[in-house]
């Protein structure tokens, strides 16, 4: 049925009443879908831009930057005239790129570096496995490269990937093995010294001073790298340098070692397994310090060969400075014996006391004694039985007390690392370990430096020092300071009359007693005190202590000999005796 026109034009009417709004809601809804997907994407862009974006930036640098580092050169060590003890010098090293494993000819590259540089194919992995693929700097596979493996390297660039060939400052040592335990060596730092200085400008590769002024003066030594910041393609292909940053040498070191005395106090003690020292008995300044066997740091800072590492393994304990280990002093400890007597008031500086052929189980060396004899001639023909008497009157605690105010039983603070604190036994250790009683012979064994008294050939030197300054202890020394004498010493207060006695008797040891051996016109007049150690079934140790001149004292020199058998005067006095005549040869230089 047709519809009029009055009916179409109403049913309009009704949809458009119906539809009335349509458009605006759609519009308010459009909106609201516009909003809330912008709600959602700023955030995100605004997180990825400002949150991330520098880090984003970061890693797309990563990916073209690459550091060449450039190893800074080491501080030198000097002795105390500026003569060269350390020093660096350039070879050439072999680094890989950690992208060029990655490379299809990575396998093909770690073959030729292990053909060419004589090195099992693993460390090299190794090296490179420890900074991993996503490092940013050159890993160092080799160091001290000979002119035929670079030319071989150079030969076979088409065959390897990412190997780059630079020079660098290695360390030097020119005269070999010449004080090595003092001087000490480098090496690479491992992944538990890296994790102990994580604080610290360290990285996997770099080298640290392992021992002795090397380490101990490792801040001063070492510098600050440098380096060339590349850019690279994907490939690790060189663009350009973006820039450079030069590396900071390392401040030289000077010691107080003289050169002179030190080449011949270790020609001196040869090869007899022991140790000199020489100090300056009024500021502690070594002078030089020797111990045998010792080692090459050469080795170490080339890196150290198979042949190499068991010629050290057949010698006995080379990194070990016997010169700050401790061994029973002898004889040479009656001084601290004397010194404790007289301070104490038990005994006054002329007092004379009968020696026999033994003292409470403890015999005299000549199986004799000596008859009544005073301090001088006691120290003179070191008595057993005399100081022996002397420590039982004194009392243990009271002898004690005086070593340890010598510097007995503690380190002495010397400016580096492996030093010994030695020991003093007394009646609550002995009472601890072997539950038993302090009887009056181990009073007269630590008289005697013998039993469980332990002193390093370093401490002795302390003890001997103080009779030679007139009554302080200093503190020893490696490095060259401008600081007055009197701040490297303590006053020990001792009583001028104790000092003027035992440098009587000291004096008459080497005039007419056990130390003639140095009664010699090719030095100044010395005073010293031997020393005999029994370490059965051992041969016994021998020592020698002396100062020269002896009424001006410039040097205090002790010589130890581990098991060399023999007497104190006879073995080691020989060994002090000729490090006193270069010393003095050196000062007239």
């Amino acid at each position: 049925m047709a519809l009029s026109k009055n009916s179409l034009s109403r049913q309009r009417r009704q949809r458009s009443q119906r539809t009335v709004g349509e458009g605006a809601r759609s519009f308010v809804l459009g909106g609201l879908v516009t909003v809330l997907l912008f709600g959602a994407i700023v955030p995100r862009l605004r997180f990825l831009q400002l949150t991330e974006g520098a880090l984003n930036r970061q890693r797309a640098d990563e990916n073209r930057v690459r550091l060449i580092p450039k190893r800074p050169e080491r501080g030198k060590i000097l002795d105390r005239k500026g003569r060269i003890l350390a020093n660096s010098t350039y070879t050439y090293s072999v680094f890989v790129w950690p992208i060029a494993q990655k490379d299809a000819k990575w396998p093909q590259t770690v073959e030729v570096l292990s053909s060419i540089l004589n090195m099992p194919a693993d460390d090299i992995q190794t090296k490179v496995a420890q900074e991993g693929q996503n490092a940013t700097s050159l890993i160092r596979v080799a160091q001290g490269l000979s002119f035929p493996q670079v030319v071989a390297l150079s030969e076979r660039t088409s065959d390897i990937v990412g190997v780059e060939i630079d020079k660098e400052a290695i360390r030097y040592y020119p005269h070999g093995e010449l004080a090595s335990q003092v001087i000490g060596y480098i090496g690479e730092i491992n992944e538990e010294e890296l994790a102990r200085k994580r604080e610290q400008p360290y990285r996997l590769g770099d080298v640290i001073g392992q021992m002795g002024i090397e380490a101990s003066y490792e801040q001063k030594l070492r510098g600050i790298w440098g380096g060339n910041q590349i850019e690279v393609d994907g490939a690790g292909r060189i663009i350009k340098i973006l820039g450079q940053k030069l590396p900071i040498a390392g401040t030289d070191v000077k010691l107080t070692l003289d050169l002179d005395v030190q080449k011949a106090t270790e020609k001196a003690l040869g090869k007899r397994q022991g140790a000199v020292v020489a100090i300056n008995p009024k500021n502690g300044e070594v002078i030089a310090m020797a111990s045998y066997p010792g080692f090459n740091p050469d080795w170490f800072a080339k890196g150290v060969t198979e042949k190499q590492w068991q010629e050290l393994q057949n010698r006995k304990f080379p990194f070990v400075n016997r010169a700050m280990q401790a061994f029973p002093p002898a004889s040479t400890f009656k001084i601290a014996t004397a010194i404790a007597g007289m301070e104490s008031g038990k005994y006054q500086p002329n007092a004379r006391i009968a020696t026999s052929a033994s003292v409470h189980g403890v015999g005299d060396w000549n199986r004799a004694g000596f008859g009544v004899i005073g301090f001088p001639t006691a120290l003179q023909w070191s008595s057993n039985t005399f100081f022996g008497r002397v420590g039982v009157g004194t009392s243990p605690k009271i002898l004690i007390e005086w070593a340890k105010r010598l510097g007995a039983g503690e380190k002495t603070g010397i400016d580096i690392p492996g030093e010994a604190k030695g020991f003093i036994p007394d009646p609550a250790w002995k009472k601890e370990v072997f539950k038993d009683a302090w009887y009056p012979a181990d009073t007269v064994m630590v008289s005697i430096g013998q039993g469980a008294v332990q002193l390093s050939p370093l401490q002795v030197s302390l003890i001997f020092s103080a009779i030679a300054n007139g009554g302080y202890k200093v503190k020893p020394h490696f490095l060259k300071s401008d600081q007055p004498d009197d701040q490297w010493r303590t006053a020990l207060n001792l009583k001028p009359q104790t000092l003027k006695t035992i440098q009587s008797g000291l004096r008459a040891v080497v005039t007419s007693g056990t130390g003639t051996a140095l009664n010699v016109p090719s030095i100044p007049p010395a005073a010293g005190k031997s020393g005999t150690a029994e370490d059965p079934p051992r041969s016994s140790h021998t020592w020698f202590g002396a100062y020269a001149p002896h009424n001006n004292p410039e040097i205090v020199v002790v010589a130890f000999g581990e098991n060399t058998g023999g007497g104190g005067g006879s073995t080691a006095g020989p060994i002090a005796l000729k490090v006193l005549e270069a010393y003095f040869k050196a000062q007239k230089k």
